[in-house]
């Protein structure tokens, strides 16, 4: 089987010439839609295709967003930037983990190890991350597998009007994959660098013969270490998913998504302190890590959805959606206090690492309820379809969690101080290295001297027990409206939501205590056909994000600083402006580009206090300019492109330390670019079952978060990978090389003890059977 017949399950959308955003109702959560007239008597559109089979080539092309509006529009007409990764794109570079995945976004980079991202300039606040529009609890710490998914969305800037309480610099939302009409078995067996073995399953097709009954199941199962010492990646996923469509009227659709991850908190490499002003990237391995080798970082996860899709007639449909989830968190973890072990007079030692050891258990529940009725009706020449809705979002700390740590000094009088005072020397215990005389911390220092034993274990003097941990509960309750105008070539976009925050501490408790905020919304987009293929947009909107939200991974909600509760920090306010063109060049590549600025202010950030590693602190306001420029399509026809460049200038408007004011955002890369190709050799015999990708990605030099006193060179590597259709079989081979040239770089720093190196070069092969 050549390359140009083999097709690994693409789903592709075409809008006939009939379309109408009535018609759209049953697809945003069935997934599931038929070739087909609906009768005159009920809607008289013709409802989307969903074609299975018969394409050529892969596609990265997506067509439709219906998270963004709701409404299905097409990207085209959407007055925001919106960059799409199709599973096409993610297959042919095996993007498991969603990290990969988004390094193929303009303007969006990965700054930790962590399921942390900066988009246009802007640090991810939310831990939740997005799915179908809803938001779950967790998936900050370790990255979310990306089996089961169909597409991931990056929505930029803040969203708040469709998705509320959201990142101001952009939203990430995941589109699980859902039943098709057509039967489709799929199983890939992976296997490659850092012992990495992967197997991973997709199901699909009618369960009766009508075809009203559709299933599709997604399993996963990775067992994987890292180039980094201590660290593994282990998951498995389930995610089955039942739609029913019993009418052209009425969509069903139930999912479940289990994921049960096994892995490690990585906080970084450590590097030596900077000695006379001058600091050395390369004074450790990149595989340093100062975890221990029994440290673990359990979760499991439970995720249930439900949605219906209703069309009452031809003007007014219905949807609704809910999803209920539970999450559970177990973890053991040596880490440092970002700070290095002061002598006796209180200097750093540069090459000993001050360590503290958690052991943490929590456990939440959250719940998502979205419902809106979709009004489409004409005035003369004016076309409306105005969109009426409600959401609430819930999430609740359950009892039961416990948090031990250890860190700080040890005194004299067997008990622990936070904090070293030199004043008061003669009161701690002390230890000696190399010669240097040093209070004794609580838990025993890493040395960073080559050769050096270190403690490679949970090697304390006193465990601080502060179990239970508290009980709380964060509410969201939002009504909004939002219309479309559509007059000739003109589409007007707007939408106000008002939003009801509550938070709670103690919840349930004889000490419980709540606080309240509410804020409006709104949202104003126009977008301009200049041709068929040309639309020109500008837009304005704004965002709003309660504190407690941005920091409920921390399990001590009411004593960040004191017993302050994070809610009665100023809200996070933000706002966007953006001007851009969308078109089509030569008729075969889609292209965006745009220009824009993005203000937010109230940001919560780590203070980076050793003695208080959970304190908060708050700076005034940062803003981000910056220019992007998109191509996604065909060169040829066998021949793909996903490319794109950013350009950000992001700084700091107002600060609580004035010397920062004026001066470049941290983790912050001014140029980027990111390209991915494809060629299928089909039009040349010899070669006609092989393939072949290529890609890039480029990064300026960028500045770490809590230290100007160094910076992150810049880097640029290299992926390739070759794929080979097996003639006469079902089976297709892709071997996939990450970072060619085995550059040495860095994608984010904290500070001098936790640096995010990237990774070696290294290879995976995927052997995957279609029957």
């Amino acid at each position: 089987m050549s390359l140009n017949a083999y097709n690994p399950g693409i789903i592709h959308f075409i809008p006939t010439k009939t379309f109408h955003l009535a018609g759209l109702g049953c697809i945003i959560f069935s997934g599931v839609i038929h070739a087909q007239k609906i009768k005159k008597d009920s809607i008289p559109v013709t409802i989307q295709t969903v074609e299975i089979t018969g394409r050529k080539s892969k596609d990265y092309i997506s067509d439709y967003s219906f998270a963004a509006t709701k409404i299905a529009m097409k990207n085209k007409d959407l007055p925001l930037t919106l960059n799409t990764v199709t599973k096409e794109l993610i297959n042919d570079r095996q993007a498991f983990r969603l990290g990969d995945v988004l390094k193929n976004v303009a303007g969006v980079s990965n700054v930790s190890f962590y399921n942390q991202y900066s988009i246009r300039g802007i640090s991810q606040n939310e831990e939740g991350q997005i799915i179908n529009g809803m938001r779950t609890r967790q998936y900050y710490f370790l990255q979310p597998m990306t089996s089961h998914i169909e597409r991931v969305e990056v929505f930029k800037g803040p969203a708040s009007i469709t998705m509320s309480s959201v990142d101001p610099g952009g939203t990430i939302n995941m589109v699980t994959k859902k039943p098709l009409a057509n039967s489709r078995y799929e199983v890939s067996l992976s296997g490659g660098s850092f012992d990495t073995y992967r197997l991973s399953a997709d199901v699909t097709g009618p369960l009766n013969t009508s075809k009203t009954l559709l299933y599709r199941f997604n399993g996963a199962h990775q067992h994987a270490r890292s180039f980094r010492d201590h660290v593994k990646n282990n998951g498995i996923l389930i995610a089955p998913s039942i739609s029913f469509i019993p009418n052209d009227r009425t969509s069903v659709n139930v999912e479940m998504i289990y994921n049960e991850m096994n892995g490690n908190l990585d906080r970084g490499q450590p590097i030596f302190g900077a000695v006379a002003g001058k600091t050395d990237l390369n004074s450790t391995p990149v595989s340093l890590n100062l975890g221990a080798p029994g440290d673990y970082f359990k979760t499991k996860d439970l995720t249930l959805m439900g949605s219906l899709a209703h069309h009452f007639n031809k003007n007014i449909s219905f949807n609704a959606s809910y999803m209920k989830q539970f999450w559970n968190e177990d973890i053991h973890e040596t880490r440092t206090t970002n700070s290095f072990v002061p002598d006796i007079s209180n200097k750093q030692i540069s090459s000993l690492v001050m360590m503290q050891y958690m052991e943490r258990i929590q456990h939440w529940s959250v719940d998502n309820i979205n419902a809106y009725f979709n009004f489409t009706y004409r005035t003369g020449s004016l076309e409306h379809q105005t969109l009426v809705g409600y959401d609430s979002h819930i999430w609740e700390k359950k009892s039961g969690g416990k948090q031990d740590a250890a860190r700080g000094f040890m005194m004299k009088d067997g008990t622990v101080s936070s904090s070293y005072n030199p004043a008061n020397a003669a009161l701690y215990q002390t230890s000696v290295y190399n010669g240097i005389i040093f209070p004794t911390p609580n838990v025993s220092p890493f040395d960073l001297t080559p050769g050096a034993a270190n403690h490679q274990g949970n090697n304390y003097t006193v465990l601080n027990i502060i179990n239970p941990l508290p009980t709380a509960l964060t509410t969201t309750h939002a009504a909004y409206v939002q219309h479309l105008l559509t007059w000739k070539k003109f589409k007007l976009l707007a939408g106000l939501r008002q939003e009801w925050f509550q938070d709670i501490t103690q919840y349930k408790q004889a000490e419980e205590s709540s606080f309240r905020n509410q804020k409006m919304l709104y949202r104003v987009g126009l977008t301009y056909s200049i041709t068929e293929n040309t639309n020109i947009y500008a837009t304005y909107l704004t965002g709003y994000q309660p504190q407690s939200n941005t920091v409920t991974l921390m399990p001590q909600t009411v004593n960040f600083t004191g017993a302050i509760s994070a809610s009665l920090y100023k809200p996070l306010l933000s706002d966007l402006k953006e001007f851009g063109v969308k078109t089509k060049l030569f008729g075969k590549i889609n292209a965006t580009f745009s220009i824009y600025e993005i203000n937010q202010k109230n940001i919560l950030m780590n203070a980076n206090n050793p003695a208080e590693p959970d304190q908060l602190i708050q700076r005034g306001a940062d803003r981000s300019r910056g220019f992007e420029a998109e191509f996604t399509g065909h060169i040829l026809p066998q021949w793909h492109i996903y490319a794109g460049y950013s350009y950000i200038d992001a700084r700091v408007l107002d600060d609580s330390n004035p010397a920062l004011i004026g001066l470049a955002k941290e983790n912050t890369s001014k140029n980027s670019v990111n390209i991915w190709t494809r060629y299928n050799f089909t039009n040349i015999q010899l070669l006609k079952d092989f393939g072949m990708g290529a890609g890039m990605l480029y990064q300026s030099k960028k500045i770490p978060w809590f230290t100007r006193s160094f910076e992150l060179p810049a880097y640029a590597t290299v992926d390739v990978a070759i794929y080979y259709s097996v003639p006469q079989t079902k089976l297709q081979l892709a071997l996939n090389v990450n970072n060619m040239t085995n550059t040495r770089y860095w994608i984010g720093a904290q500070n001098y003890l936790r640096l995010f190196p990237g990774a070696p070069r290294n290879y995976l092969f995927t052997a995957t059977y279609k029957f």
